[in-house]
């Protein structure tokens, strides 16, 4: 059923969700109760009817999509007792596709896998009550909102009316950057791609940032809300956490036949602070995952692209073992076609071919994915230089992890005594009162880049035996504050989620195939017998004084361990990192929300480094040449590895 009688325009699911005669009731009377009090136009249609990341573009419209082609109509949306008007001057699509994005799994299956779903009996709120409800709240929000984000904040803003009880609530809607109705994404281009870094003071003296967290105009609830959350349902404060403020987000994207959930959190001193860092997490994360912002169009082999592009060998490919067992993922080949994003080298200054599963780790297609990235090196900050140098700190800090765990390499342990900071001695002490003692190690490998790792140990070595941690950064005293965060957050919760998973950790330790998510790695070792994997780092003989915090600067010719503007600390690092050989590849992912609020995000790679993998079978690192190479050519081996020097079991990184 199709009505359209000037004032009212109701689509043909409408029928099929509210059941002919609901439907036709229903209409009339809301046509009469918006005539009654003045009303604007309103297009009426149901949601959870049809696939709406699927469903193109309307072929008429003003190119706004406001109401898929009707600029002056409210769009209004009705599913089981929920009835969601507007939003008035933004874009119907964007809500339904943000509507969609935050349903159950049962729901989105049903939709997005060809199921369907049909009314589960007759709609009860076709009366005059309902109606008139809804027209008064129609008629109240008629004023438009701005339909795209500004700075200083403001989304256009979507209300629900609960036809149970008539309670109404306000949510934000952040528009979707893939809509296909107003969505603009730009093209992919190697002039686009040309970055030039401007002066990046720093905002406060002992800070890598630009601007503090608070400076952001985050309006948490635009990203989490149970109807259109762009990052997810809901932001929890984990109260469970009792050394920091912890808050977890969560959001959801499908690869092929499986919605693959994807966890974002702030770990600060207070739930307020917890959840702009959050948020800005989940933004980070969300725009990792596929090029949303922009319309990638290069393919080609490398065999073609040659020195203009990145060879995947070189960042790492899986063991032809792998391969052999699970023949779906097809392993690379230099003559193989493939999709390329462009990207931008810090050492060359010139443009370069990324593979664009490399950068944009969610990327569609699964049968493209001849490897799975992480959001390794991915990063946000307040300028571009800003957002390079974290992603640069974080390739860096995992690639010197990974040579220590996997080369079981010791290394000088660092006094947490010796910090500056009463912050980083009260959270040790803190650690110690649940029982772990917090242990800290001067990781730097290749490069004078101070890095740390953070073990949090437990006392009596029972069930969540330990847990790790890592931070990279010009300024020793905030690595290892990074470091200490992370251990902070997980170690007083291992315990009990050790116990409450032992049987499925056990069968893990026993059987590292069986180690094949992100979560698996951290929380195998929450075994008590894991722990003997760790000794060579915890239990290593010798007497060494233990090393200062302040040990570990790494000055310039003036004696200064950093500088005031953050573009000079990253082109400091980048240099020593390019001296070694290395390139620095930088592919900008950030986001149309993002840049609204001030925000950068970035992707780099430093082909050559170890990656970050998870799933045991998965380990690339273990197979690159650097494994072999790298402790020995930084004096710390008197020979190069061998498959029999390599630590036998998964790494711990979170």
């Amino acid at each position: 059923m199709t009505t359209d009688t000037g004032a009212l325009t109701a689509g043909p699911e409408v029928a099929a969700a509210l059941g002919p005669d609901a439907a036709a009731r229903f209409t009339a009377l809301l046509e009469c109760a918006l005539g009654t009090l003045g009303g604007p136009r309103v297009t009426l249609s149901a949601l959870g009817c049809a696939d709406a990341f699927t469903r193109p573009a309307p072929e008429t419209g003003d190119g706004h999509g406001h109401g898929d082609g009707d600029g002056a109509a409210v769009p209004v949306h009705l599913y089981g007792h929920l009835a969601v008007v507007g939003p008035p001057g933004g874009c119907a699509r964007c809500l339904e596709r943000r509507w969609q994005a935050v349903r159950s799994v049962a729901l989105r299956d049903a939709l997005e896998l060809g199921g369907g779903t049909r009314a589960a009996g007759d709609w009860p709120y076709a009366h005059a009550f309902a109606a008139g409800a809804l027209a008064a709240l129609i008629a109240a929000a008629r004023e438009p909102r701005p339909a795209a984000p500004v700075p200083g904040g403001g989304f256009p803003e979507v209300r629900s009316l609960d036809l149970r009880n008539g309670s109404v609530r306000r949510y934000p809607l952040v528009p979707d950057p893939e809509c296909p109705v107003c969505g603009t994404p730009g093209r992919d281009t190697a002039e686009g791609a040309v970055l030039e870094l401007p002066p990046a003071p720093k905002y406060r003296p002992g800070v890598f940032r630009t601007r503090p967290v608070e400076s952001y105009a985050i309006d948490v609830a635009a990203f989490a809300n149970p109807l259109c959350g762009a990052l997810g349902p809901s932001l929890v404060q984990d109260v469970s956490s009792t050394s920091t403020s912890a808050t977890i987000g969560c959001f959801s994207m499908r690869s092929g036949e499986y919605l693959r959930e994807t966890f974002w959190g702030g770990h600060t001193d207070s739930f307020a602070r917890s959840a702009r860092v959050g948020v800005l997490e989940g933004l980070e994360r969300y725009a990792g995952m596929r090029a949303r912002a922009r319309t990638t169009s290069v393919t080609g082999s490398l065999k073609r692209f040659g020195a203009d592009a990145v060879d995947p060998r070189e960042v790492g490919l899986y063991s032809e073992a792998f391969h052999r067992e699970n023949p779906r993922v097809r392993p690379f080949d230099p003559d193989r076609e493939i999709a390329w994003v462009w990207g931008w080298s810090l050492r060359d200054r010139t443009p370069r071919l990324v593979p664009e599963i490399l950068t944009y780790y969610h990327a569609p297609g699964l049968e493209h994915r001849f490897v799975q990235e992480s959001s390794n090196g991915c990063a946000s900050g307040g300028s571009q230089a800003e957002a390079v140098y974290f992603a640069l700190m974080e390739v860096v800090e995992r690639d010197a992890f990974l040579l220590t765990w996997y080369g079981r390499q010791p290394l000088p342990e660092i006094d947490p005594a010796s910090s500056t900071r009463p912050s980083t001695r009260a959270m040790v002490d803190r650690l110690a009162m649940y029982g772990y003692r917090a242990r800290f190690f001067d990781t730097r490998i290749t490069f004078p880049i101070p890095v740390v790792t953070a073990v949090a140990e437990r006392f009596d070595g029972g069930p969540g035996r330990m847990c790790f941690g890592a931070g990279a950064g010009l300024d020793p005293e905030s690595a290892l504050d990074s470091a200490l965060c992370e251990i902070a957050t997980d170690a007083v919760n291992l315990p009990g989620r050790t116990e409450r998973d032992e049987a499925r950790l056990r069968a893990m330790a026993a059987d590292f195939g069986l180690v094949t998510a992100l979560h698996d790695h951290p929380l195998v070792y929450g075994i008590p017998e894991m722990g003997r994997h760790a000794d060579f780092l915890l239990r290593r003989p010798g007497h060494e004084r233990p090393r200062t915090v302040a040990e570990l600067r790494w000055p310039d010719a003036r004696g200064s361990a950093v500088s005031e503007d953050v573009r000079t600390d990253l082109e400091r690092c980048v240099a020593a990192v390019t001296d070694e050989g290395f390139d620095v590849v930088v592919v900008d992912q950030t986001m149309p929300e993002q840049r609204a609020l001030g925000l950068h995000t970035v992707s780099v790679l430093v082909p050559g480094l170890l990656p970050i993998d998870f799933g045991w079978t998965r380990q690339r690192a273990l197979g690159m040449p650097r494994m072999r190479t790298a402790l020995f050519a930084a004096g710390l081996r008197e020979r190069e590895l061998e498959p029999g020097d390599l630590n036998p079991a998964p790494h711990p990184f979170p």
